[in-house]
């Protein structure tokens, strides 16, 4: 009989509707609550946001006008050394003496410049055209860094113009030092040979070493100047290594291509 008055009960009210309904608990509104925002918050980003290309390709510091090797114009046995790795001279200075069939010969610099490197020592023996030393063409001691960046030919024909660049340093801790910020100067139109590259940078290992992969096209980088670090450049951290920066120092160069809109990923 109580069976009975129930279903009785229940089909004089079908719906319930006298009940109180749990639409759900606490904990399910809270991850519902969660997962809106995250939608919210995905869909902005995909309207304003965006998705930074970048190219990293291997890099050196060097002064605007690059270095030259000098070589022997004669074959002989070398009686001494007339300049100082590190010396500033003007053009026509001696750098070596060489003594020949036909009697002593000074070798001397082609445009004034500072010596980074003397490949020969006295006593000796070098063919004609052999390299004796590398001089970078430096006017004064003032004359500004750039970065050179040896991008691959693919990617350079995309980077922008005034392109940001991050230049991580080998002797500079980036973890406490940060990186070197500069901009793209000029992007050059034709891959460079291990020649080319040597001749500029008075490095022919340097020259092999960046060719390893194809020709790349050098970026010329102009570094961002600050007043407030050691070194007179800009850098990622507020004052930089506690050192002023010198030329030939070899760096990793990261060169921003493009922001690229999520949206664009998603729509055909």
């Amino acid at each position: 009989m109580q069976f009975r008055q129930q279903a009785l009960a229940r089909l004089q009210s079908p719906e319930e509707l006298d009940l109180p309904v749990r639409f759900a608990r606490p904990q399910g509104r809270l991850v519902l609550a969660v997962a809106v925002v995250a939608m919210v918050a995905a869909s902005v980003w995909a309207v304003t946001g965006s998705v930074t290309s970048t190219v990293t390709a291997p890099a050196v510091l060097t002064h605007g006008q690059g270095s030259y090797v000098l070589q022997s114009p004669v074959a002989g046995q070398v009686t001494a050394v007339l300049a100082k790795q590190g010396e500033r001279l003007p053009a026509d200075s001696p750098v070596l003496e060489v003594r020949t069939e036909r009697g002593d010969t000074v070798v001397r610099t082609l445009d004034a410049g500072r010596v980074t490197t003397l490949a020969a020592d006295v006593g000796q023996i070098i063919r004609t055209g052999a390299d004796v030393a590398a001089v970078e063409k430096v006017s004064g001691s003032d004359d500004p860094l750039y970065a050179t960046v040896y991008v691959p030919a693919e990617s350079a024909a995309v980077i922008p113009a005034r392109a940001a660049v991050d230049l991580t340093l080998q002797s500079v801790p980036s973890q406490e030092y940060g990186v070197l910020r500069g901009r793209v100067k000029s992007v050059d139109r034709a891959g460079q040979s291990a020649l080319q590259i040597a001749a500029f940078l008075g490095d022919s290992q340097l020259g092999e070493q960046f060719t390893k992969k194809g020709r790349p096209v050098a970026v010329t980088v102009e570094l961002e100047k600050s007043s407030a670090t050691k070194s007179g450049y800009a850098w990622s951290s507020a004052d930089g290594p506690p050192f002023p920066l010198t030329s030939m120092t070899l760096a990793s160069g990261s060169v921003r291509l493009s922001d690229e809109r999520p949206l664009d990923w998603l729509l055909p």
